[in-house]
Parts: structure tokens; C-alpha cells; sequence
């Protein structure tokens, strides 16, 4: 059996951004507060969002002051702009760290949990305010996830916080708000929409439903990425990232992710590297690691990604993926740690640290193969200055 999970109204397609009011009305919401990062509220693609709320009569307030990876503080402060208003709802408005915000707004402003009670293993099910998410990027899938990443400011603990309160109840997914951006971020939420599809299909928790979002977000994704990242007003390779981004989002939601993304969550907290970026400094490693305990799951990721033949044998298969991973860092310019700037003496300080927070994540645990704590610690010193 498998408990699958999904938002209530999803709106998939260029210019879904128009049937927000309608959505809205549907679930009896008349009253958002937009949370969304100072970029967007600048740029005028927040503009585009509130003209049409405004063409609508619908009320709103606007919280333009998320952060990147949103720490408890940053979400204290969002909470008082919620409190003063009439709100019904919060409508995250951006990439990852504006939606994570909203929903943990959105179960915080409805009942006071302690932060430390909202990390993972914790489940938190009862519903908060209804989550509205509206993304910008082709990346996290947060939109039809039932988690967020929240920082702890004390400890600089990236938390994950599972939980059908942190699922949105409507996702407006529209890939012309993705039009033009710029390669760095194209091609950091391109990989880590490709590690959410991956480690969502050898994840120990996996099941046929994750495992067809999962093979989908591939098939979407591989082909498109490079070109994507090459043509950024490509609109065909445009739509079909946003949309394997939300396949993955779907897929890591109803199956979990598993190693990388247990590892990639304490060097964005530790050295704020952004976190697709190091989703992709750990991917190689982390598959070539992981294969051997999943080489038929890895070979069928291979095959859904164009890069092994369908009649070419698993462990061939497995061995072309991670030259094809590795491949795809080097053509999007993904540093290592080192090439990013972090000294090696910082780096190797900080790695028994990581390897504990990567194990009280959980999701190393969805890995199919388990990794004690010295072999994460060796997955650390050996992506630190790899060259790709």
C-alpha cells in the first residue's frame, strides 16, 4: 500500500498564473498574504501576480522580505506581518525559500509550535492556513511537497519538517514566470529538480506512483537542461522544466529523497552555498557511492535520461549515468567546494559536524545504500576539491 499525497487544485501551464482568483474561489479564500523575496518584488514579476489579483477584486497584503534559506528569525518576523492582517491564507510567491517560508507562516500562524518540535521525525498533519504557491523557478517542486527547510539560527541546523500541514492546498504552475532567468539558477534548480527524480526512484520508500512522477521528471529534464541553461528564452524547454520540476516535486513527496539531499542540507547551512548548487557538488559522488546497492533502479534512471541504451546492460547503464552526471556539472560550470571558495582547513573542520546533521535528517536512511557516519564523512573530503 502507499499513502500518496498531492495538492488539491493544481493549475499547470503557460499563463496558469490567470486562474489564481478562480482557484482561490474555489477553496473559499479571498485573502492572501503574499510572501515573496525583495528580487521579485523589484523586478516586476510580482507585479504580474498582483495585477491579476487586483483585476479580480481580490484583497491581499504583500510580505517582500523573504530570505534565502529561511531561518526561525526570518520566519518570526513574517508571522507579525500575518498577525496584522485579516488573512485567510499565505500565497508563497518565488523559488524555494519564499514557498518554505509561506508554509512554515502558514502552520505557525495558526498554532504555536516550538521550532525544535517541527523537525523531522516529528509529523505535523493538522492543517495550519491554507498554502497557496505560486513558483518562479523550475527547481525545488515545493509546490506539491508536504515538507520545508527551515534554518535554525542557534545551532545552523537546516530542519526539515515534514507533515501534510506544510502541503499546499493550491499550486499555480506557470512556466512563462520562468522565462529569462539566469543561467546560474537555471541550471542549479535544473539539477536539483534531477536529484529530486532520482532519489526519489531508488528511494527505499519508493512506490509505482513515485516511481511514474519520478521516470517523468527524467524524461523532462535530461533532455532539457543544457538547453535551457543555453537559450534562456527557449519556451518549449522552458515549460518542459517546469513541468518535470513538478513531476520530481511530486514524486520526492510521496517517496522522500534520500543521501544527497541529507548531505546537501548542512553546507547550504553551514557555508550558505545555495541549495541545488550543492545537491550538484554531491550528485556524482553520491550515485557512484549509492549504485551498487540499486544497480537495476540506477540503469532504468539512465535509460529515462536518454543517456544508456534500452537494450544496454545495467551495469554499463550505471556507468554511463555517472559519467553523464559528472558531464553535467562540468557543462554548467558546477564548482566544487573548493572552486566556491571554501577553505579546505574550514571544510574538513566542519565534516563531522555535516556527517551528524546529515544522519538526523532521516533521509540518508531512504538511501539504498545506508552510509555510516565515516563513509559520509568520506563522501565529504572527496567531493571537496574533485574535479569534474
Amino acid at each position: 500500500m502507499a499513502d500518496l499525497y498531492l495538492p488539491r487544485i493544481l493549475k499547470v501551464g503557460g499563463g496558469a498564473l490567470a486562474s489564481l482568483p478562480a482557484a482561490l474561489g474555489q477553496m473559499g479564500l479571498s485573502a492572501p498574504l503574499i510572501i515573496t523575496d525583495p528580487f521579485l518584488a523589484k523586478s516586476g514579476l510580482l507585479d504580474r501576480l498582483t495585477d491579476v489579483l487586483d483585476a479580480a477584486e481580490v484583497g491581499y497584503g504583500v510580505y517582500p522580505h523573504a530570505v534565502t534559506d529561511p531561518t526561525t528569525g526570518a520566519i518570526d518576523a513574517a508571522l507579525v506581518a500575518l498577525r496584522a492582517g485579516p488573512y485567510d491564507c499565505v500565497l508563497g510567491f518565488g523559488g524555494g525559500s519564499p514557498i518554505d517560508t509561506a508554509k512554515a507562516v502558514a502552520v505557525l500562524g495558526a498554532r504555536a509550535i516550538p521550532y525544535a518540535e517541527l523537525k523531522a521525525p516529528a509529523q505535523i498533519d493538522a492543517p495550519g492556513l491554507p498554502i497557496v504557491a505560486v513558483p518562479t523557478t523550475a527547481g525545488t517542486g515545493s509546490e506539491a511537497t508536504r515538507f520545508t527547510i527551515i534554518t535554525d539560527e542557534a545551532s545552523d541546523e537546516k530542519m526539515l519538517c515534514v507533515g501534510l500541514a506544510f502541503l499546499p492546498s493550491i499550486a499555480i504552475v506557470d512556466y512563462e514566470l520562468t522565462m529569462a532567468k539566469p543561467r546560474r539558477l537555471t541550471a542549479d534548480t535544473g539539477i536539483d529538480s534531477l536529484t529530486h527524480a532520482i532519489e526519489a526512484y531508488v528511494s527505499r520508500k519508493a512506490n509505482p506512483f513515485s516511481d511514474a512522477m519520478a521516470l517523468s521528471a527524467m524524461r523532462l529534464i535530461a533532455p532539457n537542461l543544457r538547453r535551457v541553461c543555453s537559450d534562456p528564452d527557449d519556451r518549449a524547454a522552458r515549460a518542459a522544466m517546469m513541468e518535470g520540476a513538478l513531476h520530481a516535486g511530486i514524486a520526492f513527496s510521496n517517496a522522500s529523497v534520500a543521501l544527497v539531499h541529507g548531505m546537501s542540507r548542512p553546507i547550504g547551512a553551514l557555508f550558505h552555498v545555495p541549495h541545488g548548487l550543492s545537491n550538484a557538488m554531491l550528485l556524482p559522488a553520491v550515485t557512484a557511492f549509492s549504485a551498487p546497492a540499486a544497480v537495476a533502479r540506477y540503469a532504468i534512471c539512465a535509460r529515462a535520461m536518454g543517456v544508456a541504451e534500452t537494450g544496454e546492460g545495467d551495469q554499463a547503464a550505471v556507468a554511463r549515468l555517472i559519467e553523464a552526471l559528472t558531464a553535467l556539472n562540468a557543462d554548467l560550470d558546477v564548482p566544487t567546494p573548493e572552486a566556491y571558495g571554501i577553505a579546505r582547513d574550514v571544510w574538513h573542520d566542519h565534516i563531522p559536524l555535516m556527517a551528524e546533521q546529515a544522519i538526523a535528517s532521516g533521509s540518508p536512511g531512504n538511501n539504498p545504500r545506508v552510509a555510516e557516519a565515516a563513509e559520509i564523512e568520506g563522501l565529504y573530503r572527496e567531493i571537496w576539491g574533485c574535479l569534474y
